[in-house]
């Protein structure tokens, strides 16, 4: 839904003014106001930088992902709120930006891109309200989408800022040169330390939703490494060499170890979570960490994602237990 045209706001509004210090000097711009002016919201600041009412220098401020510079000096004309702000939408956590590429650490609960299950409030969208227009190579939906993580999976992804990016690391994922680590936490203990799942993998015929390890199917390979066992629980660390739909999800529970809180995959007569857990809303599956050729410099690089709330509570709670 189009939010309305802002109404007329009077010139004797309040305004604050921000000397930008050294100690700013290369922050987002929303996180310096918030943490100059801590009595207004993130979301409220970010609310002012879309709709042209932060000038920085006499001009209006371009995003609120725009980096600040040592003396530039910020004015914030702090107009009323839309009555339809509703609630802030999902924050991410930047892990990395240049002219080239933006590194985010997804929360789980958000969709790559819109589909038809999502008509907005995807990664997609929320980079482009704070980043601007980004190529839209892979279809109008998918702008800036380089590759994607299930809705419920969290962790690290890349987004391209210029088609040039783009090329480069989809080249990249196609020829399988990225690397990609998860973590996983599994029901039942492992009776590996370290294997290769080798299964093809295809969509399931009977349930066109779900994908199986199926003969026939694409060459599909998995590496797979406990890090702690827990009693009744394995946490593992994955890396898959291909990247077909649901792969991680799917050849685990080929192996009889879903992914704990996946419900599409689950196997449902064999696992269920002490009655004392802490509530799990999602799988635990989060991609810790992609390395890749950066694609304006050409040197490997890594970035990392922390494991979220919700899974380390998980991992404390059967720490406790065992």
């Amino acid at each position: 839904m189009r939010r309305p045209p802002r109404p007329t706001i009077p010139d004797d509004i309040p305004e604050r003014t921000l000397t930008i210090p050294d100690s700013q000097a290369g922050v987002r711009l929303d996180k310096a106001l918030r943490d100059s002016f801590t009595d207004l919201s993130r979301e409220y600041v970010r609310e002012l930088i879309r709709d042209g009412f932060v000038m920085i220098n006499d001009r209006p401020a371009r995003a609120p992902s725009q980096l600040c510079k040592t003396g530039e000096v910020v004015v914030l004309r702090l107009a009323p709120r839309r009555p339809d702000a509703g609630p802030p939408p999902p924050e991410f956590t930047i892990l990395h930006q240049d002219d080239s590429i933006i590194i985010i650490n997804k929360p789980p609960g958000l969709a790559a891109h819109r589909n038809e299950g999502v008509r907005r409030g995807s990664v997609a969208d929320y980079a482009q309200r704070d980043f601007g227009s980004l190529p839209s190579l892979q279809g109008e939906n998918r702008p800036g989408i380089v590759h994607r993580l299930d809705k419920d999976t969290s962790g690290v992804m890349v987004l391209a800022r210029q088609p040039e990016a783009f090329f480069a690391l989809r080249k990249q994922f196609a020829d399988r040169t990225v690397s990609k680590e998860y973590r996983a936490l599994v029901f039942g203990e492992l009776r590996f330390e370290s294997e290769w799942v080798e299964q093809p993998i295809a969509r399931n015929p009977l349930r066109p939703s779900k994908m199986s390890v199926l003969e026939g199917g694409r060459e599909s390979s998995t590496y797979i490494e406990v890090i702690q066992r827990f009693r009744g629980f394995t946490y593992v660390l994955c890396r898959p060499k291909t990247g077909r739909t649901h792969q991680i999800r799917v050849h685990l529970a080929w192996l009889g170890h879903p992914v704990v809180g996946d419900t599409v995959y689950k196997i449902r007569k064999r696992f269920e979570m002490p009655p004392d857990a802490p509530p799990i809303k999602r799988q635990l599956l989060h991609a810790y960490s992609l390395e890749f050729e950066h694609p304006a410099t050409q040197e490997r690089v890594t970035y990392e994602a922390p494991l979220p709330e919700d899974f380390k509570s998980i991992l404390t709670y059967l720490t406790a237990r065992a």
